[in-house]
């Protein structure tokens, strides 16, 4: 059913999903779908925890900064796999109190949490690289899944973008950006910004056992 379900999101989006549609997809009186799944919102907590399941972080590795790239990358092409579900991985966690998540979207961070507490980084410390991360990660995929082109069959990258709206004398750098703006690869990107915060945390957040005795915390 969950599997149906995702499919039918990537087709036509959230908002066409329902019931009906998907008993009538999977052959099956929609009424018996609700043993299954209370209501649409159940429906949808139920296929985001399918979609990160398959975000896997190995506790185990001992290269914090190698596993952390691994599950930038697995999460952006999730993201990219299942665009229509952005707003379920994305936007909607951030406007649901942590405690009432469905469990399978609290996964990735507690494993995450293990990795950096496995590298010896306090719990308070885990929780703040585990944060940037993702803050980063959301931004990222928002940024690139949801650009809008006003203009996509246009020759020049200046009009292609519509950035000959903006008033020369007040822009300037912008405009000259249109070659680099119009060339976006979503994949470089991301490795530029893991490389520019993964550096930034590593400088910033130490593990406990390599600080100093007086900076430890209890």
């Amino acid at each position: 059913m969950l599997a149906a379900a995702l499919q039918m999101i990537d087709r036509d989006g959230i908002d066409r999903l329902s019931m009906r549609r998907l008993g009538q997809k999977l052959g099956r009186d929609p009424m018996a779908l609700y043993r299954h799944a209370a209501n649409k919102a159940a429906l949808l907590d139920g296929v985001a925890e399918t979609v990160l399941a398959q975000l896997t972080v190995d506790t185990t590795d001992p290269d914090w900064r190698h596993q952390l790239r691994i599950v930038a990358r697995d999460f952006r092409e999730l993201a990219v796999a299942h665009h229509n579900l952005v707003p379920l991985l994305v936007t909607h966690p951030l406007a649901t109190p942590l405690g009432l998540r469905p469990l399978g979207t609290l996964r990735p961070l507690e494993h995450i949490l293990d990795l950096l507490t496995h590298a010896d980084f306090d719990s308070g410390d885990a929780l703040h690289i585990y944060r940037a991360l993702f803050g980063f990660l959301y931004g990222h995929i928002l940024n690139e899944l949801q650009e809008i082109v006003e203009r996509p069959d246009e020759a020049t990258d200046l009009l292609h973008l519509s950035l000959h709206r903006l008033p020369i004398g007040e822009f300037p750098l912008l405009r000259e950006l249109a070659p680099a703006l119009a060339a976006y690869d979503g994949a470089a990107e991301l490795e530029c910004g893991l490389d520019i915060l993964i550096a930034g945390l590593g400088n910033t957040i130490t593990p406990a056992v390599t600080r100093p005795r007086q900076e430890r915390r209890p």
